[in-house]
């Protein structure tokens, strides 16, 4: 027997630590601009110069003599200015989850999530994301490159032509319901967010969905016979998704019907990978956890929805289709 896969994750963490401090300290932006040596890139040259061996061992640089340039890959995903970075997702990985899953035991033994632990502070839990307008916009832009990811897949997972106006609930910057009308050309959308994320919400929008400010937990919602749920039920406690379910429920018209669009947990719970990790992510970041088919199937039908039906996308987010007789 190999102990193979225990030394990989020994290792595991170091590998994405590599590609944190690479998009921290700006280099994909720098070599954006041109091939540079380690020298030209700040710091001490010959530590720099392993971190940039170590992402070239990564496939996020190639190395000519002794210049370094992007990958394709990380011109794609790495680089602020690329329309699918994940930039700021990576950063938010970076300052904000990797020091909170230090903490992970703790969580396992108390059951919550460790913000007060790692930060001293409480509250609201996006009100940390959303502490200033730059912080806002570098997170929104990592959630937008994160969501173009599996969007698309997401509104094909179901044929959703016969519904005439869909609002993405907790939206962000519209990534869904920007792919459901480039698929849907008959539905209108909009997408319901909180008052900072409307500056950059609107920017993506660009006309194309209407962006309407609001708290989907203590604001009316808008009329529309398809609401979605993209990353949201997965952060909460199960009072407060029952509450949300049973008001987007009776806001629905009948043959209205909820997209909810999270990772899947199998029926025994024993994978996928992702899903697992996300919900310990869950744990240490919020009040939630990961879900599986019939788990969602019961909050719905607790709710009133009638039919449900949960779909693999084979991206990195799965759907359920939840319909109100």
């Amino acid at each position: 027997m190999t102990p193979a896969p225990i030394l990989d994750l020994i290792e595991a963490f170091r590998r994405s630590k590599t590609m944190f401090a690479a998009v921290s300290l700006g280099i994909f932006d720098r070599l954006q601009e041109g091939p540079a040596e380690a020298h030209a890139l700040g710091g001490n040259p010959d530590a720099m110069e392993r971190l940039l061996d170590a992402c070239v061992g990564l496939q996020l640089l190639k190395k000519c003599g002794c210049e370094y340039a992007n990958t394709p890959l990380a011109e794609k995903y790495l680089c602020r200015s690329s329309p699918d970075t994940l930039r700021g997702y990576i950063l938010y990985s970076d300052k904000v989850l990797y020091p909170m899953w230090g903490h992970l035991e703790e969580a396992v033994l108390e059951g919550t999530h460790r913000w007060h632990q790692t930060f001293g502070v409480d509250g609201a839990l996006f009100s940390h994301f959303f502490k200033t307008p730059e912080a806002t916009r570098e997170f929104l832009n990592g959630m937008h490159g994160f969501g173009q990811i599996s969007s698309p897949s997401i509104v094909a997972a179901f044929d959703l032509s016969r519904f005439r106006r869909m609002v993405d609930l907790g939206g962000a910057t519209g990534h869904l319901a920007l792919a459901a009308v480039e698929r849907y050309p008959g539905l209108q959308a909009a997408v319901f967010d909180l008052p900072p994320v409307m500056p950059v919400a609107r920017e993506f929008a660009a006309g194309r969905i209407e962006v309407i400010e609001g708290d989907f937990f203590s604001d009316p919602l808008p009329e529309a016979d398809l609401f979605s749920l993209g990353r949201i039920l997965h952060d909460w406690s199960e009072e407060k998704i029952r509450r949300l379910l049973v008001k987007i429920y009776d806001r629905l018209p009948a043959g209205g019907a909820l997209l909810v669009v999270e990772k899947l947990l199998s029926e025994d719970k024993a994978g996928p990978i992702p899903a697992q990790m996300q919900s310990l992510n869950m744990l240490v970041v919020t009040e939630g956890k990961e879900r599986t088919v019939t788990e969602y199937t019961a909050l719905l039908k607790a709710a009133g929805f009638t039919e449900v039906e949960g779909r693999v996308t084979g991206t990195v987010l799965d759907a359920i289709l939840a319909v109100k007789a």
